[in-house]
């Protein structure tokens, strides 16, 4: 593998603190890095010294010569007068980039909604970020840095993204540097992950399930040599109170216990006793939807939706960016009215919501953390422990120099960890969150993760990390054709459906004319831009013979057999993975590889499977 990048001795300090100290890595061709730690900590200032665009105070970052380095930072340096084809593709000639699969590809996969000649002033900061990143991607670069990119992108352009940059380079070709809190992402694509914190940057092979192992195992290792320094440290004691006992006190030496294994975890939730307990709470009525519409002017957004929400309940919502789902979310709470049918809601309900703009924020934002804290409860009860607002604060990762901190100047991950905190310290019964990962690091979200693991009641969550959404909820319901469909799949099996979806539209739809507004429009209305998917999709099938029904009812047999074996073999690896010696790097690199290879298969034998299927079904 080739050199790339060289970063020796960095330093990067602020007026208020240091950022790193000494910091030396590299970047061989091949690599695709994942970089995680806490806000704040310093994951966006190391992408910037690598790309050349933060100066260290001092050390230096080498390049390989002619590398051609590419990046996609949190803002965008879009031109506001220029339009979107322009931005993506440039002054090139529509049939030159037409005539590029990747190209085509990655206009599809992003901006196939947006309009070719919009001008970039009229985007939101979501189509704005996206056009971005079509930029940049359809750009030939040797190594791409990528911060926060899965911002503003649904689970359909999030699960596009991760096979485009599987697939990208050839194998031990190009490399790619990401900062992102969507762990699904992280574990999808990456073979390396550097965790930044302490001004250091620490390596770790795999993606972001191995790096768990791996901190678990390093945090295991510190406790136990730490007890064997506390064990030396009271033999010391004891015979220095032989000596001279009046010179010695009688402290207490403690230290936590070794953290367990993965193998000794007991199950995250209980959700038998979860739903007694908010059966308790609630009662048997929670919210039921009754044949609900919703519409705003000319356009459908929900269409006679039924939904019988019950007590104890943790649900995740699906769907694509505009589909209805913070729509649905308002019907529920109560803030949005139906065009048509009726929201019944228990005597019992109480409903707390967790929104995207902060909006109950809004009216304490000139009042100190601490003053907050004194308006609400003394105490509040988690897993049988009394803890204080201030002890949950803290659990939530806040430092106590920020509970002087007036509301307004809290960042914005600070901010989720408080809204989440007055959320709960209401006791409601019923909790919706809406992109509740926002601003939000990997450790804050591990430990929302945990305080909603032991919260009875019911829980709606809508988010495009599919992490979070199968880590705290147990079921899923999409938003599909202005309806709420059940997918007992979860997340795959919803990703599936989107794909059947698309490749079944006409060529002439919104959808799967790709570029007919935009792109297909800059390419003289001829189609050409989204010929490939309408190409790829199965439009007129001839109906099958006798002996070809036969042959494809085999090859569908012999597709779901292989699934199956290969699933096997995926969930096999887990297990070796998780009692693999979480030192031995080489050997976990070797089955995150076997893993995504398998994965890699699986994904093609799905779609010939899907294929065979509707061919079957014409």
């Amino acid at each position: 593998m080739a050199h790339l990048l060289g970063a020796e001795a960095l330093h990067l300090e602020y007026p208020t603190r240091v950022v790193f100290d000494s910091v030396t890595l590299g970047v061989e061709s091949g690599d695709m890095i994942g970089i995680v730690g806490r806000n704040g900590d310093g994951k966006s200032s190391l992408l910037g010294m690598l790309a050349g665009t933060i100066e260290p105070d001092s050390g230096r970052v080498t390049y390989r010569g002619g590398l051609r380095l590419g990046m996609l930072g949190q803002s965008d340096d879009l031109d506001d007068e220029a339009t979107v084809g322009f931005s993506v593709v440039g002054d090139a000639a529509d049939h030159e980039w037409a005539a590029d699969p990747r190209a085509r590809d990655i206009i599809s996969g992003l901006i196939a909604d947006l309009d070719w000649d919009a001008q970039i002033s009229s985007l939101s900061g979501g189509q704005r970020r996206r056009v971005a990143l079509a930029a940049l991607l359809i750009g030939d670069w040797d190594m791409i840095i990528l911060d926060e990119p899965t911002n503003h992108l649904d689970v359909d352009g999030i699960a596009w993204l991760a096979k485009h940059v599987r697939g990208r380079w050839p194998k031990n070709a190009g490399a790619l540097l990401l900062v992102t809190h969507d762990r699904w992402f992280l574990d999808e694509v990456c073979t390396k992950t550097w965790e930044v914190h302490d001004r250091i940057v620490e390596p770790f092979e795999g993606g972001y399930a191995a790096y768990v192992l791996q901190r678990v195992e390093r945090d295991r290792i510190a406790a136990a040599t730490e007890a064997k320094r506390q064990n030396l440290m009271r033999k010391e004691l004891a015979w220095l109170r032989r000596g001279a006992p009046a010179r010695t006190s009688k402290p207490k030496f403690r230290i936590e216990a070794a953290n367990q294994l993965i193998a000794d975890v007991p199950e995250v939730r209980n959700p038998i006793e979860l739903k007694k307990m908010a059966t308790a709470r609630l009662g048997k009525d929670v919210v039921d939807l009754l044949d609900v519409s919703k519409h705003f002017g000319e356009t459908t957004i929900l269409d006679d939706v039924t939904w019988r929400i019950g007590p104890g309940e943790r649900t995740g919502i699906l769907g694509p960016n505009g589909a209805g789902k913070s729509t649905l979310l308002g019907l529920i709470s109560g803030e949005i009215d139906p065009d048509a049918g009726r929201v019944k809601r228990g005597k019992t309900v109480q409903i707390g919501v967790l929104d995207q703009q902060f909006k109950d924020l809004a009216r304490i934002a000139d009042s100190r953390v601490r003053e907050v804290l004194a308006e609400s409860k003394t105490s509040f009860t988690i897993e049988g422990k009394d803890f204080t607002p201030a002890q949950l604060l803290e659990r939530l990762g806040f430092a106590k120099e920020h509970l002087s901190a007036r509301v307004k100047e809290l960042s914005g991950g600070q901010k989720r960890r408080l809204q989440l905190l007055l959320l709960l310290m209401a006791e409601p019964n019923v909790i919706i969150l809406d992109e509740p990962t926002n601003d939000v690091d990997s450790d804050m979200l591990a430990a929302m993760e945990d305080l909603l693991d032991s919260w009875p009641g019911t829980l709606i969550v809508v988010s495009h990390d599919r992490y979070l959404l199968e880590r705290v909820t147990d079921q899923q319901y999409a938003i599909l054709d202005h309806g709420l469909r059940h997918v007992p799949g979860g997340v795959e099996e919803y990703l599936r459906l989107r794909a059947e979806e698309e490749r079944r539209g006409a060529a002439g739809s919104n959808k799967a004319s790709g570029s007919s507004n935009g792109a297909a429009t800059g390419a003289g209305g001829d189609g050409s831009g989204g010929a490939a998917s309408a190409s790829e999709g199965v439009t007129s099938a001839p109906k099958l013979s006798g002996a070809e029904a036969r042959a494809a009812k085999k090859e569908v047999s012999a597709i779901e057999r292989r699934m199956d074996k290969l699933n096997n073999q995926i969930a096999q690896k887990h297990e070796e993975m998780a009692a693999h010696d979480q030192t031995d790097f080489e050997g976990l690199a070797e089955l995150t590889a076997a893993i995504r290879e398998s994965r890699d298969e699986l994904d093609e034998l799905e779609m010939r499977w899907l294929e065979a299927s509707e061919a079957l079904e014409a």
